[in-house]
């Protein structure tokens, strides 16, 4: 009799481990309790520092979409000045050059460009003879210009007329030098400087190649950065998950609006059915909006200004996006969720505009889907990731994404490999214990839910990295949806996932005990919430474990003499161990 209810007692707390393991797992997971995942970084969605070459073959590369140059006179030594800013005429009389004298470039072609000032109004001449100006907030004809350019840094600047720019002496920018100026020091001569060249996106790229070169180029790039061979090699990782970036220009493929290029829709559609043949999920991040939600060639910004908050049409087009990706794929037994946007900036998004597209975003994921996790991402710069749990977003498989780095801030630049490490430890394990604690969405570590095993550290050894790695895994492990690295593939060898693990860097296989975590990530939740019916039900599993192994029947466990019942009693023992392990490493 006693053996029937020590089995019985067993049952039934080894159907409840399950049970538990199952209900607090993230839904859509084979067998796996959280996200261990990757991003598949630069390639949908292009970032030129992920694989420079792509623009190795643009003309003027120097000269794309976003570039910042100054003009300075070689006859006054004075700079061109766009006064105020913008919005009043231009000279020639700065000796200094600051944000009024420098101009961004919009590219037509190779050699044509429009100048943007700092308060957002182009350069302007309306024909021959006329004092250039900037006022107008949109280019076109007359805002356009031809640059001429020699090897030592010398410039002519060209009206659509035909007719040359030059520095008066009164200190105007005039369009009526006579003739042909050659490139001694002369009225029509300038010295250019390139002050920032930063951008090298989606736009740079196919605006910079122009459409059909452009075409050839990326074709090339999404048929070969990532292929089928690359999920097996996550698969064989035990990698479970992707973060696929993507533009809203997919919503319009195969002829999205100029200057973006078509394919990236089949390129989605094939990593879906490469992820379903190994078992891996799928999580689409709305990398870039239209009009750009932070100003970065990620976001596919023209010319690092942030127009998706100025715009109802913009934010519009994007809640299109949305749902178009999730009326597409929402039956998909790949997908696990949608991001609905990437890394908004704090300085320019507003959090009541973020708040009110990401409510209407989660509705619009909810009509195609109940289960779909509807992941949002925490503004970049000055906010409180903490903003977004009272939000009051949706009720259901919402996800907030972090994004961190030991990296862009100079908090990090003299720390030693132990500062770094000791940062992770004691910093963000404590942020994310709050976060795991809040009545709210789950945290999703990954660039956004990403990280790297990248710092400001340049003599860490291979040791280094490997402790710095751990550390990473171990506290962001801790994160209630998981965590995907930055990223699969990167011409920088230690962002690269698939570098650090075959160069062992990165060691996964003394971390990724998930189902370890998946019980302790549970316990944590019961015992920080008011869930009384968990509470129950997790007391009762150790209460029972206990009275099964307490004094009275210590004896007769150990008594077994049969085969069966020694196996029996062996697993007694570990389960019960294994309880008090993982209770132990909660508290």
């Amino acid at each position: 009799m006693e053996l029937v209810f020590r089995k019985w007692v067993f049952a039934f707390s080894l159907c409840c481990w399950l049970i538990f393991y199952v209900a607090f797992s993230v839904e859509g997971l084979h067998g796996d309790s959280k996200v261990t995942g990757v991003n598949l970084g630069g390639w949908l969605v292009i970032e030129g520092w992920i694989k420079p070459s792509l623009f190795d073959g643009i003309p003027n590369g120097d000269m794309l979409d976003g570039t910042q140059v100054q003009f300075k006179s070689v006859t006054l030594q004075k700079y061109v000045c766009a006064e105020n800013g913008g919005g009043m005429d231009v000279s020639v009389n700065r000796d200094a050059a600051s944000s009024w004298e420098t101009f961004t470039l919009w590219r037509v072609s190779e050699s044509e460009f429009q100048f943007r000032t700092t308060q957002g109004q182009f350069l302007t001449c309306y024909g021959t003879g006329c004092s250039v100006s900037a006022t107008t907030k949109s280019a076109s004809t007359t805002e356009t210009f031809q640059i001429e350019r020699n090897n030592n840094g010398r410039v002519h600047i060209k009206t659509k007329s035909g007719t040359y720019l030059q520095a008066t002496i009164g200190n105007q920018l005039t369009a009526d030098y006579p003739g042909t100026p050659g490139w001694n020091d002369n009225a029509a001569t300038f010295e250019m400087s390139i002050v920032a060249n930063n951008l090298h996106g989606d736009y740079q790229l196919a605006n910079g190649y122009g459409h059909n070169k452009a075409k050839q180029v990326l074709e090339r790039h999404r048929n070969t950065f990532i292929n089928v061979g690359d999920f097996e090699f996550l698969f064989r990782q035990g990698i479970n998950t992707v973060r696929i970036p993507v533009g809203w220009w997919i919503a319009f493929d195969p002829n999205p609006p100029a200057p973006f290029i078509g394919g990236t829709l089949e390129a989605l559609d094939n990593a879906f059915s490469w992820a379903q043949a190994y078992n891996i999920k799928c999580i689409i991040d709305l990398h870039a909006a239209p009009g750009s939600q932070n100003g970065m060639e990620h976001s596919a910004s023209q010319d690092g200004t942030t127009g998706w908050p100025t715009s109802s049409d913009y934010i519009s087009q994007t809640l299109h996006v949305i749902d178009f990706l999730a009326s597409r794929y929402a039956k998909h037994p790949a997908l696990l969720g949608i991001e609905l946007l990437n890394e908004p900036s704090a300085a320019s998004v507003p959090l009541d505009t973020l708040v009110s597209y990401y409510k209407q975003g989660y509705e619009i994921v909810r009509k195609h889907s109940p289960s779909a996790y509807v992941v949002i991402c925490q503004r970049i710069g000055n906010a409180d990731p903490l903003e977004l749990y009272q939000a009051d977003i949706g009720s259901h498989n919402i996800v907030v994404d972090l994004h961190y780095y030991n990296l862009f801030d100079t908090f990090f630049v003299n720390k030693s490999a132990i500062d770094n490490i000791q940062f992770i430890y004691q910093s963000r394990e404590a942020q994310l214990q709050a976060l795991n604690g809040a009545n709210g969405p789950l945290v999703f570590i990954g660039n956004s839910s990403e990280w790297v095993n990248e710092w400001n550290v340049t003599s860490g050894s291979q040791s280094d990295y490997q402790d710095f790695g751990r550390a990473q895994l171990e506290v962001y492990d801790a994160a209630s949806f998981g965590w995907a690295y930055w990223t699969l593939k990167n011409d920088r060898k230690h962002w690269d996932f698939e570098w650090n693990i075959r160069n062992n860097y990165l060691q996964l296989s003394n971390i990724l005990n998930l189902s370890s975590l998946c019980f302790r990530r549970w316990t944590f939740r019961v015992l920080k919430s008011s869930n009384y019916s968990q509470l129950f039900c997790l007391t009762t599993i150790v209460l029972f474990l206990f009275y099964l192994c307490s004094e009275q029947h210590v004896t007769y466990i150990y008594a077994g003499n049969s085969q069966k019942e020694k196996i029996f009693n062996s697993l007694t023992w570990l389960l019960l161990a294994s309880v008090c392990f993982h209770l132990c490493q909660i508290f």
